[in-house]
């Protein structure tokens, strides 16, 4: 298999990424947490981040916070469509040598923000990135968190969540990704439990490129925005 992705195929959009995905080999992909992020990654990175290999150490970046983080493979293989990975080094994934970990770490890949993989610590350090930012003075960057359903039962999910409502967090965006993988799920639907306390939200379907972009980017000034990412059986 070759190792270069030519700039026909990414602008084609997510073309290469089956063949990035082969070359992540470890026994320990985390398969189905890897699969129901893939299309979300693609989507933010493709289009919506205002973020480059260039760019990531700029502090004017969007930041894009990983929590769901103990099934990266989806995660290196878009960075790796998007120039932030050497696609050569995806063969490496799991190796006790190798800078792509079965969780991902940000002092070793260019373009990862924070170490993760414990659930329920990303929306956390998200709200603090968001914070930090504002105190900063700086208006333009976002801070995107990809979480899952089923760490929303994580009390700093529940704080953050309240937290960032109150504080009105507008340049913050969760995209929770939904595969019905909650132990008790959330019979009235997963937008309330961030509607009530002041996000705005919206719903799509994974798997629809078009309708996903539409639900990221419709924030409500004033507000931080959720976006519940529905992953399909």
């Amino acid at each position: 298999m070759s190792s270069t992705i030519s700039a026909s195929s990414i602008q084609r959009g997510n073309d290469a990424l089956p063949g990035l995905l082969e070359l992540l080999r470890s026994d320990a992909k985390h398969d189905p947490s890897a699969a129901s992020t893939l299309d979300v990654h693609w989507v933010l990175y493709d289009r919506i981040l205002d973020v480059t290999p260039e760019t990531a150490g700029d502090p004017g970046r969007d930041r894009l916070l990983l929590s769901k983080g103990h099934g990266p493979a989806s995660f290196y293989a878009v960075l790796a469509a998007k120039g932030f990975v050497p696609v050569e080094t995806l063969a490496s994934f799991g190796r006790f040598d190798s800078p792509l970990g079965h969780h991902p770490d940000g002092a070793l890949i260019t373009g990862v923000e924070i170490a993760s993989g414990s659930l329920g610590h990303g929306l956390p350090i998200a709200v603090g990135r968001a914070l930090g930012l504002r105190a900063l003075g700086r208006e333009k960057p976002r801070v995107f968190c990809v979480l899952g359903d089923g760490e929303l039962a994580e009390g700093s999910n529940h704080e953050a969540i309240a937290l960032a409502g109150r504080l009105g967090l507008d340049r913050l965006v969760a995209v929770i990704v939904n595969n019905a993988s909650a132990t008790y799920g959330w019979p009235a639907g997963i937008d309330t439990r961030f509607a009530g306390e002041g996000w705005s939200t919206a719903t799509a379907l994974a798997s629809d490129h078009d309708a996903l972009e539409r639900a990221i980017t419709a924030a409500e000034p004033g507000k931080p925005h959720a976006v519940v990412a529905l992953v399909e059986e």
